[in-house]
């Protein structure tokens, strides 16, 4: 991969960060006390992993990987919603 331009610049810079958002959040999962901080800090670990496979997406001009991260996207939604159904108990 070579950066020939601003665009393929960002687009790595952005990789980079989510990199580290990544690192850091398992860090956190591990130093967590409670299970909200966990679900919490869980769910950016995974939008952030989902935003490095569509940068990778974009880098390669894959329509398939792009494509399979705005289904993860989507599932990881729902995966959200249900998780604080479940620590709530159901409470709205």
């Amino acid at each position: 991969m070579s950066i020939d331009s601003v665009p393929d610049l960002l687009l790595v810079l952005a990789m980079g960060v989510l990199a580290a958002a990544v690192v850091l959040g398992l860090f956190r999962i591990y130093s967590a006390t409670s299970a909200a901080e966990r679900a919490v800090v869980g769910d950016l670990v995974y939008f952030a992993a989902i935003g490095i496979l569509m940068i990778i997406g974009i880098q390669t001009g894959s329509a398939i990987i792009q494509d399979a991260a705005m289904l993860a996207a989507f599932l990881g939604i729902l995966a959200t919603v249900a998780l604080a159904r479940i620590l709530t108990r159901g409470e709205r």
